[in-house]
């Protein structure tokens, strides 16, 4: 298992965090990291971190962090398709929970595009449970924290 650490995507090393893809059927399920950091620079609220799996980029997270609301939502989680099922996304995702939880939130959300190959086990293997919302015709899930 490599050592997977969230790190901070400069102005200088950009273009290595936004060549990582997934797998091509997986591709309707989330937006590419470029993109994703395209909106983030418009997002006051959002927060995001590269996945490094022994320095390497592994994957890209993204959170909507609204404190005042207080609001906690995963709103992107990308694994490149050269290190899923190697541990990297749970490791990942631990160390985002764990974030979130030093930030004072007591619910953590997510949400899902249902259909073959979603990832929605991925996360209730975590412990995210559907809330029996559905956003925009994604699933939505609810991690308590307390």
């Amino acid at each position: 298992m490599p050592q997977v650490t969230l790190v901070e995507i400069t102005r200088e090393d950009v273009r290595r965090w936004c060549r990582l893809a997934v797998a091509p059927e997986q591709e309707r399920f989330v937006a590419s990291v470029a993109v994703s950091i395209s909106e983030a620079h418009f997002a006051p609220e959002a927060w995001f971190r590269g996945i490094a799996a022994d320095g390497e980029p592994a994957g890209f997270v993204m959170l909507s962090v609204k404190p005042d609301v207080p609001e906690y939502y995963l709103w992107r989680f990308l694994i490149d398709r050269r290190f899923q099922r190697s541990g990297v996304g749970r490791a990942a995702l631990e160390q985002v929970i764990a974030h979130v939880r030093a930030l004072g939130a007591t619910e953590f959300l997510t949400s899902y595009v249902p259909g073959e190959g979603t990832p929605g086990p991925f996360y209730e293997k975590l412990g995210f449970a559907p809330t029996g919302v559905v956003d925009d015709g994604e699933i939505v899930l609810r991690l308590a924290l307390a």
